[in-house]
C-alpha cells in the first residue's frame, strides 16, 4: 500500500487501529463491493487501494465500525470516530442503532466514586472547623449530605427548620447564562420546578426563576441542561442504574425518541399524585431518568456533528466510486 496520495502527494499518516493496513486517518470501504479507499486529509481525495490488499482490511473495518457507539448513518453512508483518532467511512445500508451501557458505565462510576469521597471530606471538615459564616457551613454539610440541627463546630447554633429550608430549597446550586446577558440562580426548589421540553430537533428548559418561568432555547439551553444534569447526576450511578437508564433509551427505539418521552414525563401529565408515586426529583424525572437523558443529550450533540460531515462524504463517494468501478475493471 502506497503511504502518500496520488493526487496532492501529500502523506497519509499512520495508525494503530485497522491492523491490515496501518496506513491513513480517514478510511472508507464498501463490504458489499470489495472496496477500500484512504481518503487523504490535505485534498479530501479516495485513493482506492489495489485489490490484493483490501479483504482482510475490509473485514476488520466492518468490525470496529460496528463496536463503536460515536457513529451516524445515511441511507448509504456512516462516519464513525474511533477513540484512537481513527475515522471510518462506511458505504451501506446503515446499521440498527444502538446505544451501549459500556460507553457510560465508566463515567457514571467516576462520577460516584468522587460524589462519595467529596461527601465524607465535606462531613469531617464540618466537623473540625473553626467557626465560618453559617452559607459556608451549610453548603459544607450538604455536600456531605448530612441533615443537622442544634450546636454546630464553633457554638454555632442553627434551627433545625432554617438550615433544613436552606438545604432543601434554598440553596444556590447552579448559575447559568440564559444567552441575553443575564446569569439566572438556580435554586433547588427551582430544579423540582423546571422541565425539560424537546421538539424533535433540539431541546429547551422551562428554568423556574423566583419572579416567574424563564424559557431556554438553543445554545444557551443546551448548556444550562448540561450545567442542570450535571448537579442533578453529581452521586453518578451504579451499574444497574446504567443498565436502567440505557433500556429506558432502548424502549424508545432511538434517542430522539427518548427525548420526546422525557419531555412528557417531565411535563408532569400525571400531576403531584403521580410524582410521588414515581418519586421524581430534579426537572420532574427519576434519577434512572435524568441519567437516560444526560446520555441522549451526548449522543444528540455528537450525531449533529458528525452529520455536518456525511453531506460532503457522500459528494465525495459518488465521484469516488466513478473511479472505482472504472479501475476494478481494468
Amino acid at each position: 500500500m502506497y503511504a502518500t496520495c496520488l493526487f496532492c502527494d501529500a502523506p497519509f499518516g499512520n495508525n494503530d487501529v485497522l491492523e491490515p493496513m496501518p496506513v491513513g486517518r480517514r478510511v472508507a470501504f464498501d463490504a458489499g463491493k470489495g472496496r477500500l479507499w484512504v481518503v487523504c486529509r490535505s485534498c479530501e481525495r479516495w485513493n482506492l487501494t489495489p485489490l490484493d490488499e483490501r479483504w482482510e482490511a475490509i473485514e476488520y473495518s466492518e468490525r470496529l465500525f460496528r463496536a463503536t457507539r460515536v457513529r451516524v448513518s445515511t441511507d448509504n453512508i456512516g462516519l464513525a470516530k474511533l477513540r484512537e483518532g481513527l475515522e471510518l467511512v462506511r458505504i451501506g445500508a446503515p446499521l440498527r442503532p444502538e446505544f451501549a451501557a459500556w460507553r457510560y458505565g465508566d463515567q457514571f462510576g467516576r462520577r460516584r466514586k468522587r460524589a462519595l469521597a467529596a461527601g465524607g471530606v465535606g462531613a469531617v471538615a464540618v466537623v473540625v472547623a473553626a467557626p465560618v459564616a453559617v452559607p459556608a457551613m451549610l453548603t459544607a454539610l450538604a455536600s456531605g449530605g448530612i441533615y443537622f440541627s442544634g450546636w454546630l463546630a464553633g457554638g454555632v447554633q442553627v434551627p433545625y427548620q432554617i438550615a433544613k429550608d436552606y438545604l432543601l430549597s434554598e440553596r444556590v446550586v447552579a448559575r447559568i447564562p440564559d444567552g441575553a446577558g443575564d446569569v439566572l440562580d438556580v435554586r433547588v426548589r427551582h430544579l423540582r420546578e423546571s422541565a425539560l421540553h424537546y421538539d424533535g430537533v433540539q431541546p429547551s428548559i422551562h428554568l423556574a426563576q423566583d419572579d416567574g418561568m424563564r424559557v431556554l432555547t438553543g445554545p444557551a439551553a443546551q448548556r444550562g441542561l448540561g450545567v442542570l444534569l450535571a448537579r442533578s447526576n453529581a452521586w453518578g450511578a451504579s451499574t444497574s442504574q446504567v443498565r436502567a437508564a440505557v433500556a429506558r433509551i432502548g424502549e424508545r427505539g432511538d434517542v430522539s425518541g427518548w427525548l420526546r418521552a422525557a419531555s412528557r414525563l417531565s411535563a408532569r401529565p400525571g400531576g403531584r399524585v403521580m410524582e410521588k408515586m414515581r418519586k421524581v426529583g430534579a426537572l420532574g424525572l427519576t434519577p434512572v431518568e435524568r441519567l437516560a437523558v444526560e446520555m441522549a443529550l451526548h449522543e444528540d450533540a455528537e450525531r449533529k456533528i458528525l452529520e455536518g460531515e456525511l453531506e460532503h462524504l457522500a459528494e465525495a463517494w459518488k465521484a469516488a466510486e466513478e473511479i472505482a468501478a472504472i479501475a476494478d475493471v481494468l
